[in-house]
């Protein structure tokens, strides 16, 4: 095998004094024999190094996604349980494989020489933690309730809660932990194992989204002079009732149990997909080489930033969101159930999202005007997490999205109707407009180099030939093919000095941007979903297709929210 030791010189990875080595795998024949060494199980491996993980994975959800979406449409015909046992197989797998590696892999020399500081940063992990204590303190509430009906719950369902329990804890001892590894032995198995614990997470997710989808249909039964379904409709759902809702004793110890559940209930939700995510940046980092010059910057604590940097107007501002959100969320949670208040409590919360969300959008559309004037570099290199950030805002937007285009597809064919729904239109329009400018916000920020500025590009006459700079040879190997670290210190001065006050709107900015969004989190997380309750969607497409909908988007609605939470906290820190 013939080498090309030019091509290993000039290689912007190989570690060069002067040209540190990128975010980038090192690809290199000579690395490429060491992994052969290392791992003998890619010599017979299929040619993508992640295939067969990902292949593993893929089947693995697709069954579980099946028997899932099996026992939420026709829950008498799999008899023996098959979902719970499948789901307890599968959390079992992934319970030995992350003791394998905490009590074993992880103690072996040189399994993980490299670190990937942007994974599990500091506000993704205290979320994380949060949700994962709410969700311990639901299977609590879960077992108690489960234990008052034992008599008519499956036993085997009162089981995955004993066993659903240490497979949240340790997993997020695990992400708490080890997040930012980048496993170097040991890969085919190390990426199965993060495979079958990310399947575990996608399909304990879509089971909760049906299981919170079932409680929703047997709430909207009991409402029959609040409802319009059909007898064709209530027909359809009394087969799912009877067969998945057990109705609880008259004692206050079984109601409380059940209450806690309930409340506790979109938190778990949340954990799932958060957990998911943070491990798909593991199992991206499986074999991942960062080079030395790759360090991670400390960064400040949001409270310092906030005391230092003066942020008022952002914080007075969404502060007040914060206050009248709650209010709204209160007034709305007692009056949408006493039926002459149903249409005020319906008006109140469409006030409110239509004067909250035109400001977002002016304040999102403010900041890319601001990203314009300063003229930050982009970063460069692969990064798996800032990769995952993008696509999760841009994936958990559909749902809200395709509710909004669904909403205006009904208001267009059957006509508003009233106030009420001139009011949901203009919901779902200013749904789409503060969507996708925060997104696009967001985004261009996350892709803007923390200090240097971009170059501005020199105009070029045809009259005046270019000037060629020649350099010594020693200061060749020097020069870093990255955007622009030969002229770096004059340029982050320039930032420093003539550029704070586009820091400081940034932050005012943000920190609006954040307050608004917790509260926009709060509101559907909690069961507030006036679309469809009132919305012009299930008049248009039928009762069962715009819960379905519904109960698909608002999970992801949700999700974006909190998602976007942590995005602008890191652009807060950043700016």
């Amino acid at each position: 095998m013939n080498f090309d030791s030019s091509a290993i010189e000039l290689h912007p990875s190989c570690g060069t004094p002067g040209n540190p080595p990128s975010d980038e795998p090192v690809r290199n024949s000579d690395q490429h024999i060491q992994d052969l060494e290392l791992d003998p199980v890619l010599v017979w491996a299929p040619s993508g190094r992640r295939l067969i993980s990902g292949l593993l994975g893929m089947n693995v959800v697709l069954l579980g996604a099946a028997l899932v979406a099996g026992e939420a449409f026709n829950p008498s015909g799999l008899k023996h349980q098959e979902p719970q046992v499948f789901m307890l197989l599968l959390m079992g797998v992934s319970l030995v494989w992350m003791l394998w590696y905490l009590l074993w892999a992880r103690k072996q020399p040189d399994i993980s020489p490299h670190k990937d500081h942007h994974a599990g940063g500091m506000t993704v992990m205290v979320v994380l933690l949060l949700f994962a204590a709410c969700s311990l303190l639901l299977h609590f509430f879960r077992t108690g309730y489960l234990i008052n009906m034992i008599e008519c719950k499956p036993a085997i369902t009162v089981l995955s809660t004993f066993v659903e329990s240490p497979f949240l804890a340790l997993q997020t001892y695990l992400l708490w932990a080890h997040s930012k590894d980048c496993v170097h032995r040991h890969k085919i198995i190390t990426r199965s194992g993060l495979m079958m614990i990310l399947s575990a997470d996608l399909l304990l997710w879509l089971n909760a989204v049906t299981e919170d989808s079932i409680h929703e249909e047997i709430e909207l039964e009991r409402e029959d002079s609040n409802t319009s379904l059909s007898k064709a409709d209530m027909s359809d759902l009394a087969e799912t009732a009877n067969s998945t809702f057990c109705r609880c004793s008259a004692s206050a110890q079984c109601l409380i149990f059940r209450k806690g559940f309930e409340i506790l209930y979109p938190f778990n939700i949340e954990y799932y997909l958060m957990a998911g995510c943070m491990i798909y940046v593991m199992w991206k980092n499986v074999g991942r080489r960062m080079g030395p010059g790759h360090h991670h910057v400390s960064q400040k604590l949001t409270i310092n930033i906030v005391y230092q940097g003066g942020v008022i107007y952002g914080l007075v501002l969404g502060g007040l969101v914060l206050i009248a959100g709650a209010t709204v969320f209160i007034l709305y949670q007692v009056w949408v159930s006493q039926h002459q208040l149903r249409r005020t409590a319906f008006l109140v919360f469409y006030s409110y999202h239509l004067v909250v969300m035109p400001v977002m959008s002016l304040c999102s559309l403010a900041g890319l005007l601001v990203h314009r004037l300063e003229r930050r570099a982009h970063e460069g290199g692969h990064n798996p997490t800032r990769s995952l950030d993008v696509l999760l805002l841009v994936a958990a937007a559909i749902g809200q999205l395709a509710i909004s285009y669904f909403s205006l597809v009904a208001a267009l064919a059957v006509g508003t109707q009233g106030p009420l729904g001139e009011l949901d239109l203009s919901y779902s329009l200013l749904s789409l407009m503060e969507l996708i400018l925060q997104n696009i916000f967001i985004i261009e920020g996350l892709h803007r180099h923390p200090k240097l500025l971009a170059k501005k590009k020199e105009r070029s006459s045809i009259f005046k030939p270019k000037k060629k700079v020649v350099l010594p040879v020693e200061e060749k190997g020097k020069i870093d093919i990255s955007l622009l670290d030969a002229s770096a210190p004059p340029v982050v001065q320039e930032h420093a000095e003539k550029k704070s006050w586009t820091k400081r709107v940034i932050q005012e900015i943000c920190a609006f941007l954040i307050l608004s969004n917790i509260m926009l989190w709060v509101i559907p997380a909690f069961g507030v979903h006036p679309q469809f309750e009132n919305g012009l969607g299930k008049q248009f497409f039928g009762f069962t297709a715009w819960f379905i909908m519904v109960n698909l988007g608002q999970p992801l609605s949700v999700f974006y929210r909190m998602h976007s939470v942590g995005a602008l906290m890191e652009l807060f820190i950043t700016a």
